[in-house]
């Protein structure tokens, strides 16, 4: 099973025509705010710091490239070939090893299994950007990752947030001005129920060994001068056994 043509050339889209200022699209804050805290959540349960590490949904690899600061081996797939393409245009230096690639693929995953071995996976709000019908393939690509010795790292937008990306769309005004461009390229945010993520990785044959609730950090600010944070949940997930 792959992701519908629609939404890979949503992305496709976005990422073409996404300024290429830092901070300019919505969701790409700065590490320190965002990777640099969710590591600290992650680090403790990494039974196994030898294993390379997976930013699976990488982007334009903002994120990917802080923990290749930390890490030995990285990785960064996304879907569009616009987001891989900008993100080895940061990474001069080759630190990273950018891919194209469709994670709800089973073939694609495999081979990457295959070459990386067991990984540690880093998932930052993807899944609720997804079509429904690819939230469980992609939790199953999470697991294959991980394999028996890896675990992952997966913080998503809570129910409540998806009620406040709504409400921001319909402003009389219009949405903020970042939100803007993801509605506009038929991207659009789900109010995933917050028992479903958790839900989705055991049905995959993962065990959920940590949660919590954090802020998710924006780029975007609101008129009084606060920057846009929305309620998310984290989880740790691998095999016990």
């Amino acid at each position: 099973m792959s992701v519908t043509s629609r939404y890979r050339d949503a992305w496709e889209g976005f990422w073409q025509e996404a300024p290429e200022r830092v901070g300019a699209v919505l969701w790409d804050a700065e590490p320190a705010l965002t990777a640099g805290i969710h590591l600290a959540l992650f680090e403790p349960h990494m039974t196994a710091t030898d294993l390379p590490v997976v930013d699976l949904g990488c982007g334009n690899g903002t994120q990917t490239l802080f923990l290749a600061d930390r890490f030995p081996r990285v990785a960064g797939l996304d879907l569009a070939p616009a987001a891989i393409a900008r993100a080895r245009r940061c990474d001069p230096d080759g630190q990273v090893r950018f891919t194209v690639a469709d994670a709800t693929e089973p073939g694609d995953v495999r081979r990457l299994h295959r070459e990386l071995g067991d990984a540690q996976v880093y998932l930052r709000s993807v899944l609720h950007q997804c079509e429904s019908a690819d939230r469980g393939p992609l939790a199953a690509a999470v697991a294959t990752l991980v394999g028996e010795r890896g675990r992952a790292f997966v913080v998503e937008p809570a129910e409540t947030a998806g009620r406040i990306l709504c409400e921001l769309a319909h402003h009389p005004e219009g949405p903020p001005p970042k939100l803007r461009p993801v509605f506009a390229h038929g991207i659009v945010p789900g109010a995933m129920p917050d028992a479903e993520v958790p839900g989705l990785f055991r049905s995959a044959g993962l065990d959920v060994l940590a949660s919590g609730d954090i802020p998710l950090t924006t780029t975007e600010y609101l008129p009084d001068g606060t920057r846009m944070e929305l309620p998310s949940k984290w989880l740790v997930v691998g095999r016990t056994g």
